[in-house]
């Protein structure tokens, strides 16, 4: 058994709504905030789409990062206010840049029975985290080999490289391993890795991995072994070499500091407008018209945003979701 790989738990987080989809929540953690320029990561499913009400993660803005959305099983829908309309999909990514800024809204489709899969975050190093708005979408070929089959939707491995941009050197990938079978990656021992256990059992490096449970190894090694028990495993690894910069990351903001974040979300609260189309109160948590039936924030004449850093998510009807009360401490750097 290998010491150094330190297992991660998750915690149990509502998304929201009326009927609050659960996410396991594996990043960031107390003690461990990132690993490489990853973030965040949230796993959910599989969830039957009847029970739950589905995803429906009305417009919010981002700063200084990138989403990542891999799916499992079902179909999203995502619009975002740089103009870009698209699907996400089982085996496919959906890279976003929010850059400077950017809002955006993810609702499962009606045709989805089960949804499945992670969201994850990327930081932006302080060089980088201006740039401009952007989109990617990407179908990796599936790469086989005795027991596995692997997609890389992020960096290089097993030979195939994705051609989704990244600002620091990264790694995504999916692997799905058969009942009994391992595999040794050569990976770069600059990386450090996580190892996200979706379904199965797992070791890595000889340590076991519980499911919904994610796996830390710290840079050092050329070699990664990951090996499957009496049933198939599926898990997504990720990677890249620390990121080495100090960051600030409160609701769906990444910054350098306090005072910084505190703007962004007074710049949002400023561009959502109540239903009457004034700006919103900044303290103000609710407000906008609640559609009893459906249970949802709904805006009948259209979604009531204003221009601003953050943009308008267009052929979107969701209300905007207003930015929560900051908290009464400062909030701090994550390393």
């Amino acid at each position: 058994m290998n010491s150094s790989v330190e297992v991660l738990e998750p915690r149990d987080v509502p998304l929201g709504g009326p009927r609050s989809m659960g996410v396991r929540r594996t990043l960031p953690q107390r003690d461990r905030s990132l690993i490489g320029a990853w973030c965040f990561l949230d796993h959910y499913g599989p969830d039957d789409v009847g029970v739950t009400g589905g995803m429906r993660v009305a417009p919010h803005p981002h700063t200084g990062l990138q989403t990542v959305s891999w799916l499992f099983t079902g179909e999203i829908e995502h619009r975002d206010s740089a103009g870009n309309h698209a699907m996400v999909r089982p085996g496919e990514v959906n890279l976003m840049t929010a850059g400077r800024g950017i809002s955006h809204s993810e609702v499962s489709t009606a045709a989805t029975t089960t949804l499945h899969g992670a969201q994850l975050w990327v930081a932006l190093p302080d060089a980088d985290r201006h740039t401009d708005p952007g989109f990617v979408h990407h179908v990796p070929e599936p790469v086989t080999g005795p027991g596995y089959e692997a997609r890389v939707f992020v960096g290089s491995l097993l030979g195939d490289t994705s051609p989704v941009p990244t600002f620091t050197p990264l790694l995504g990938v999916e692997l799905l391993l058969e009942a009994g079978a391992r595999v040794d990656l050569d990976v770069d021992p600059a990386y450090e890795h996580g190892v996200l256990v979706d379904s199965g059992t797992l070791e890595v490096d000889g340590s076991p991995v519980p499911e919904a449970a994610l796996g830390y190894v710290p840079p050092g090694s050329a070699t990664l072994s990951l090996a499957a028990g009496d049933v198939p495993a599926r898990l997504l690894l990720i990677g890249g070499t620390p990121f080495g910069e100090p960051i600030v990351m409160w609701w769906n903001f990444v910054g350098r500091t306090h005072e910084e974040v505190a703007g962004f979300r007074e710049e949002w609260q400023a561009q959502v407008l109540d239903r009457d189309g004034a700006p919103r109160d900044p303290d103000e948590a609710g407000g906008l018209h609640e559609d009893s039936a459906a249970g949802e924030r709904v805006v009948p004449d259209g979604q009531r945003v204003r221009p601003g850093r953050f943009g308008v998510v267009l052929g979107e009807r969701l209300a905007p979701i207003p930015a929560p009360v900051l908290p009464n401490v400062r909030l701090r750097e994550r390393r």
